[in-house]
């Protein structure tokens, strides 16, 4: 990927890589130069990883590991952090963003996983093959149509119109359902599906409900007792986005007195450190409710094209200073220019701080060749491309701008 020789030895550029990313990650990295890579098959507690994190120029993470603030102020030499997975709510963003820390995510290379799986589940608890299932494990042969229905014909309600729930769309249409969706944002409906503008509305009329929202201040809890209540009854219900956006006591209530009639869980409000660790969850020995280890996006095509994604997202930023996709750093994109030198400077968002960079150089005769700045509440990010012969005067003039919080010569 990379075209020009960086300023800091890849080879030295050190890699840490936790919870079992998948070897494309790996082979990725090594192709780029990046072989100084380290990996850990489980996630680390925080007192654990703020000993692992020093020295450590990228970290790689998938769900279960928590980046802290505490383990951000721990890492000397930390560059980036690469989540591995959807969602970047396990990292303090906020610290990442005070120190300068670039973080990446992949938020659609496992789409196509929790979609097919979401269908699958929709067709195992619409026929009830959970319990027959159970009941044939213990030796007894229920063979019965009461309580068992084709999805053709059903109406499917998702909650979360985005990445996942269109494409869920798209697939239980072609499964001959009626899809209706609402979301907190307009969005343009995929195929005959149909925004719904009050979530109560979309829950009276659906037989099959299906979550994909992330979680934040407006979804917590946001499926309650008076939720289920609005359901039909003997509806299906699924929660394969985020643990902490269900009351799963309510849940348990709907499904014990029948007014939920199956439900399929992936995700849970705590969730064991490690494969292996004990589970507890009140959805437990509940009939017709099927429950995963939040396994929603794991396959290995999922694993794979994350790995690929993040990864190179993570090169691109090492190699040149690109930023986009980032949820801390602003997005920059400058494409590199022949007989440059390449510097990056991250400061406060603070005025005058583009002026001061500007007048530094100006003063000392470095003619900057290519400029582009971008800011957010917190941090301004400065791409600069200047005369070769100058790049070592230039780098030192800008270490020590007022509001600096890094600068990193990349080639």
């Amino acid at each position: 990927m990379a075209t020009v020789g960086t300023s800091y030895p890849r080879n030295k550029i050190k890699v840490l890589l936790l919870e079992n990313i998948s070897d494309a990650a790996v082979r990725e990295l090594e192709a780029a130069g990046y072989a100084n890579v380290e990996r850990a098959s489980g996630a680390l507690s925080e007192a654990e990883l703020v000993k692992a994190v020093k020295g450590v120029h990228l970290l790689g993470i998938r769900s279960k590991t928590k980046v802290t603030r505490e383990v951000i102020e721990a890492a000397d030499k930390l560059l980036a952090v690469g989540c591995f997975c959807i969602g970047v709510n396990q990292v303090d963003l906020q610290a990442a963003t005070e120190k300068g820390v670039a973080v990446f995510n992949a938020p659609y290379s496992n789409t196509r996983s929790v979609a097919e799986l979401i269908i699958g589940l929709c067709v195992m608890l619409i026929r009830r093959i959970a319990d027959k299932n159970a009941a044939a494990h213990s030796g007894v042969w229920l063979k019965e149509s009461k309580g068992s229905f084709e999805l053709r014909g059903k109406t499917l309600g998702i909650i979360g119109y985005g990445n996942i729930g269109s494409q869920v769309s798209t697939m239980a249409e072609a499964m001959g359902m009626q899809v209706i969706y609402y979301d907190a944002a307009t969005k343009l409906p995929l195929g005959n599906a149909r925004q719904i503008r009050e979530l109560r509305d979309l829950l009276r009329r659906s037989d099959i409900v299906t979550l994909h929202v992330p979680s934040d201040v407006t979804t917590r809890n946001m499926i309650d007792a008076d939720a289920f209540k609005s359901m039909k009854k003997g509806a299906i219900f699924l929660n394969y986005s985020r643990g902490d956006v269900v009351d799963l006591d309510a849940l348990a209530k709907a499904l014990k007195t029948g007014k939920i009639s199956g439900a399929a869980v992936d995700v849970f409000p705590e969730e064991p450190e490690r494969t292996g660790d004990k589970f507890e969850s009140v959805l437990q020995h509940l009939p017709n409710v099927i429950l995963t280890p939040h396994i929603g996006g794991s396959t290995e095509e999922a694993q794979g094209n994350i790995g690929m994604d993040v990864t190179a997202k993570l090169i691109k930023y090492l190699d040149f200073g690109t930023s986009e996709g980032s949820h801390t750093v602003p997005p920059v994109n400058l494409p590199p220019q022949a007989g440059t030198h390449r510097i990056l400077h991250i400061h406060r968002n603070i005025p005058g701080v583009l002026g001061e960079i500007n007048s530094r150089l100006s003063e000392r005769g470095i003619n900057i060749l290519g400029q582009y700045l971008k800011t957010n509440d917190a941090i301004g990010y400065v791409i600069l491309d200047v005369e070769s012969k100058l790049s070592k005067a230039a780098f030192e003039l800008l270490k020590d701008v007022p509001g600096t919080v890094k600068s990193r010569m990349v080639y």
